[in-house]
C-alpha cells in the first residue's frame, strides 16, 4: 500500500508527504505535465531547478510513440526521461474519448491513432499492462469520458468506469504480484471517480471508489472551477481520509489550485501553464499579461520583479516580447519556465500557509490581486 502521511488538517485541506519508490512529494503539489515523456519546451533539468516534485506522463501518447514496451526496456518512465523522481501516468482514457470513431463496448474501447490512422484497441487490462510497463510510481484506472454533459451520459460512463475499475484492480494486483516476485520496484493504482457536475453520481462513484483496494484516486471529468468546491466537498467528505487525492487536468487557473487545496486534494496537473506559455500568455500576481503586446516593446523590468525563476532573475519584458515577436525558440523555453515556477510555487506557498494556519490570508490576498 502506498505510504501516505498526514503532516496537518484544516477542514478537508491537508498538508501530507507522499512516499514513492522514486522520492516522497511533499503535499499540497503541484505535478508537471509530462505528456509525451518530456514537458513541452522544457528539459527535465529545468523541472528540477524550478521546484517541480513529480512529472505525469499520458499512456495514450506513449503507446503510440515510443511504445510501452520500448520504455519498460529503457527501465521506465524514470530513466527513460532523465526525470529519476516521482511519476504518474494518466491512463489517457480522457485523450481516447476525445478521438472521433471511437468504439465502445463492455470490453474496452478501439481507436484509430491520430498519428497515422493504426487501429488500437484498449481494454482496462491493457491499460494497466501498459502502464506497468511504462513504470510509472502511480497509475490511473481505465475510465469512460462521457460523450455528452446529460445526467443519462453521465451515468452511463461513470457505471462503466466502475466496471472497468474492477478490471483494473484484479489485473493491477496480479501484475503487483508478478513484480513482487521479480524484486521489481511497487507501483499504485488509484481509482478514479466520475460523475461530471451531478452530485449524487459524484457521491455513488466515491463510495464505490473508496470500498476498492486501490492506493488512492484521481478526480477526473472537472473541468471549470464552477460548482468544483461543493463537487470535491461531497467526494472528499467520503473517500477514505488516509488515501491521497490527484484533481486530473486542473490548474491552468490559479483558482482551481486554492479551491482544490481547501477541499482536500493534495496533488494537480495540467497542461496548460506552458501551453499558455508557448503562446505568449505569462502569469503574474497582477493577473496574466500578452507579451506580445507593443506595450512591453520599451519596458526593461523583469517579467515579475519579485520571482526567483530563470526567465525572471535574468531576462527583461522587452527581450521577452521581442523573443517571440521574431519566433524564436527561446521565447517558448523562458516563458514556460516562469509559467510552470509560477504554479509549482503558489501550490507551494499554499502547502506553506496551511502548515501556519494562514491559508485563508494567502488566499484571500493573492486572489484578490490577481483577478482584479
Amino acid at each position: 500500500m502506498l505510504k501516505f502521511d498526514i503532516e496537518k488538517r484544516d477542514g478537508l485541506a491537508r498538508v501530507g508527504v507522499i512516499h514513492t519508490p522514486h522520492g516522497d512529494i511533499k503535499t499540497p503539489a503541484f505535478v508537471g505535465a509530462a505528456t509525451r515523456a518530456t514537458v513541452k519546451a522544457l528539459t527535465m533539468q529545468e523541472m528540477r531547478d524550478l521546484g517541480s516534485q513529480a512529472i505525469l506522463a499520458n499512456t495514450y501518447h506513449l503507446i503510440l510513440r515510443p511504445g510501452a514496451d520500448l520504455i519498460g526496456e529503457a527501465g521506465g518512465l524514470a530513466k527513460f526521461s532523465s526525470w529519476h523522481g516521482p511519476t504518474f501516468t494518466d491512463s489517457g482514457g480522457f485523450q481516447i474519448f476525445s478521438l472521433p470513431d471511437v468504439k465502445v463496448s463492455e470490453k474496452g474501447v478501439k481507436f484509430k491513432s491520430h498519428i497515422d490512422g493504426t487501429n488500437f484497441e484498449m481494454t482496462p487490462e491493457s491499460s494497466m499492462q501498459d502502464q506497468w510497463k511504462i513504470g510509472a510510481d502511480i497509475h490511473m484506472a481505465f475510465d469512460h469520458l462521457a460523450k455528452s454533459e446529460s445526467y443519462e451520459d453521465m451515468k452511463e460512463a461513470m457505471e462503466r468506469t466502475h466496471k472497468w475499475l474492477d478490471r483494473c484492480v484484479d489485473e493491477n494486483n496480479k501484475l503487483a504480484k508478478k513484480a513482487k516476485k521479480n524484486g521489481e520496484l511497487e507501483q499504485y493504482l488509484f481509482a478514479v471517480v466520475q460523475g461530471g457536475t451531478f452530485n449524487d453520481l459524484r457521491a455513488e462513484s466515491a463510495r464505490y471508489c473508496a470500498s476498492k483496494s486501490v492506493d488512492g484516486f484521481g478526480i477526473g471529468g472537472v473541468f471549470t472551477a464552477d460548482g468544483m468546491d461543493e463537487m470535491l466537498k461531497t467526494v472528499n467528505s467520503i473517500l477514505p481520509e488516509e488515501k491521497p487525492r490527484h484533481l486530473l487536468g486542473m490548474g491552468q487557473e490559479p483558482i482551481d489550485l486554492f479551491v482544490g487545496a481547501e477541499y482536500g486534494c493534495d496533488t494537480f496537473d495540467c497542461v496548460g501553464p506552458t501551453r499558455m506559455a508557448r503562446n505568449g500568455s505569462l502569469y503574474t500576481k497582477d493577473g496574466r499579461i500578452n507579451i506580445k503586446n507593443a506595450k512591453y516593446t520599451h519596458d526593461f523590468a523583469p517579467l515579475e520583479p519579485d520571482c526567483e525563476c530563470e526567465c525572471c532573475k535574468n531576462y527583461t519584458r522587452a527581450y521577452l516580447h521581442h523573443l517571440f515577436k521574431t519566433d524564436e525558440i527561446t521565447a517558448k523555453v523562458l516563458a514556460s519556465i516562469h509559467n510552470e515556477y509560477f504554479i509549482v510555487h503558489t501550490v507551494d506557498c499554499i502547502r506553506e500557509a496551511l502548515m501556519n494556519g494562514t491559508f485563508a490570508k494567502y488566499k484571500a490576498e493573492f486572489l484578490s490581486r490577481y483577478y482584479k
